[in-house]
């Protein structure tokens, strides 16, 4: 019986009792899914659920006498071998043997499709992560983001989202100018300039441009500054994409900032704004009245000398995003933001949207790379910082990946590189692919010895401690996934990864798959070649969620 199958069981008990006439409820108020969740002390059965106590006001009696009705129906549930009631009305669920082990075919026969949601859900989701301005490769904490927000994006579609990932591309502004003035600069052998750009890669970039521009640096100097910003930034973002694509991560939409001041984009969201009321006009500028909507004073939408300001490209991403027919828009931003999240969330308000429905922001903290115990501040090419490519030389895409997302994003991050590239059980990505790696070679060893799985499968054979919690664990992984998306914490599903991997690993040293030599085959012996598939298919579509690989050998 796996988690699913229980809550219909758990729904069809409540409705029996509703029509029967024993609880007075509205057929409506009882939930669609009834939550199951595993106890935290195993003494308590498998599964427990706390829908008794949900639906006792609205019932009119006593969470118990509702847990009663319940427990009568389920225990003539088959698979179900006993159901406790504790405290104010929790329901504790035991199944047999046979029922927990079903879960191990179940998991098999669905392959890639075990913890992905059934049915679509129908939102429409844009996420919105990394957008790096294109003048320089991508730091620490946009690498973060590209991690996190892949992996969240899968886990957002597994739990049935359509979702868009969106690079926001910054090429308008006064940094751009800065890169085009730095760029020419290096071009000519020239000192960086005060407010400009550093690092080798600012030179590679340059001498680029010129074999781009036969001639370039004949023609006037305003003239190579517009050739050094129109190909630099190209040259850049070029450089930008190739650098996620081998991360792992692609993007769906690449958005340019500058398409909202040349389109109207801006003059469109103004006037929508102006028809609703939120704007008024005051010292020659116009002005947004987000302090009506929480934020801690109005903001300048359009300056006294008629430019726009920095706020005015945000409305008109904002709408664009809106009116592309997105239900959700994420937006994942760095530590440096967060005082931006009032204004915006206020600025979702003022166009009639509700914040943290329509519009959510995740604020990412910082990390920190050790090596020998210090911290590695410098990158050998952007000169002042560690980009993604540094990380990657390092330790490579698996380790540089899983160890960005398994930590909250709330949480600045201490990232060791001598442990992640040990082949040892301190290693976490080790310790989960080398989980999985061992599941391939149980498998392989089981068909050499002549062990097959479609020669029998019994579960009520699977009493051993040890493959009681790994079915449990391996139970759990579509709540996991689907609670990682309602958090927007893929986290979860990397430290999930751990806890299974460490199940299958005593399950390993204290059942057999394979029988010993001399020894027969036996229906043991095939069915928990079962619960080692079932175990290497969690663990592979898992590591696909977070964008990792699952090896078959190590």
């Amino acid at each position: 019986m796996t988690p699913a199958e229980l809550s219909t069981a758990l729904r069809d008990a409540l409705m029996s009792a509703v029509q029967a006439g024993e609880l007075s409820l509205d057929p409506a108020d009882v939930p669609a899914e009834v939550r199951v969740e595993r106890p935290k002390n195993r003494d308590h059965g498998d599964w427990a659920t706390s829908v008794a106590l949900q639906l006792a006001k609205k019932a009119g009696r006593p969470p118990r006498d509702v847990a009663a009705l319940v427990r009568e129906r389920l225990v003539r549930v088959p698979g179900v071998k006993a159901v406790d009631i504790a405290g104010p009305g929790f329901l504790n669920v035991t199944l047999d043997a046979a029922a927990a082990g079903e879960l191990a075919r179940a998991i098999v026969e669905a392959g890639t499709a075990y913890g992905t949601a059934a049915e679509p859900t129908g939102e429409r989701v844009n996420l919105e992560f990394v957008s790096a301005n294109p003048t320089g490769p991508i730091h620490l904490g946009g690498t973060r983001w590209a991690a996190v927000g892949d992996s969240l994006a899968r886990i957002l579609t597994a739990s049935g989202a359509q979702v868009t990932r969106e690079y926001y591309f910054n090429d308008h502004g006064a940094q751009i100018d800065r890169f085009a003035r730095s760029l020419l600069a290096a071009a000519h052998g020239e000192p960086t300039p005060e407010d400009g750009y550093g690092g080798a890669y600012i030179g590679e970039i340059a001498q680029q441009v010129v074999a781009r521009v036969p001639g370039l640096l004949e023609q006037p100097r305003e003239q190579q500054q517009e050739a050094f910003r129109r190909e630099g930034v190209e040259l850049m973002f070029g450089e930008i994409k190739k650098t996620l694509a081998d991360f792992g991560v692609e993007f769906d939409v690449y958005f340019h900032e500058d398409s909202l001041h040349t389109s109207g984009a801006v003059e469109r969201a103004v006037a929508r704004l102006r028809e609703l009321g939120r704007v008024y006009e005051a010292d020659g500028a116009t002005w947004l009245r987000t302090s009506d909507f929480g934020d801690d004073k109005d903001r300048v939408v359009v300056k006294s000398d008629g430019q726009p300001a920095y706020i005015s490209g945000d409305l008109a991403y904002y709408l664009d995003k809106r009116e592309r027919g997105f239900d959700r828009c994420v937006l994942m931003l760095g530590a440096d933001h967060h005082g931006y999240v009032g204004r915006m969330m206020a600025m979702c308000a003022a166009f009639g949207d509700e914040p943290g429905t329509n519009l959510e922001i995740l604020i990412g903290q910082m990390v920190n790379l050790l090596k020998d115990g210090v911290p590695v501040r410098m990158s050998k090419r952007a000169g002042t910082v560690v980009t993604l490519e540094d990380l990657v030389e390092q330790v490579g895409v698996d380790a540089a990946r899983y160890s960005l997302v398994r930590s909250s994003v709330d949480t600045s991050i201490d990232i060791d590189l001598d442990l992640l590239v040990k082949r040892s059980n301190d290693n976490p990505v080790y310790y989960v692919q080398y989980a999985h790696a061992r599941t391939s070679n149980v498998a392989v060893n089981a068909a050499a010895a002549g062990v097959h799985r479609e020669d029998a499968f019994d579960p009520a054979l699977l009493t051993d401690e040890t493959e009681s919690l790994l079915l449990a664990a391996l139970a759990e992984f579509p709540s996991v996934v689907a609670r990682a998306g309602e958090l927007r914490e893929p986290h979860r599903l990397a430290r999930y990864l751990e806890e299974l991997a460490g199940r299958f690993h005593k399950f390993y040293d204290a059942c057999r798959v394979t029988p010993r030599a001399g020894e027969e085959v036996t229906d043991v012996h095939r069915t928990r070649l079962w619960v080692n598939d079932a175990t290497r298919q969690v663990l592979a579509n898992g590591l696909a969620l977070l964008g990792v690989s699952a090896p078959e050998r190590m």
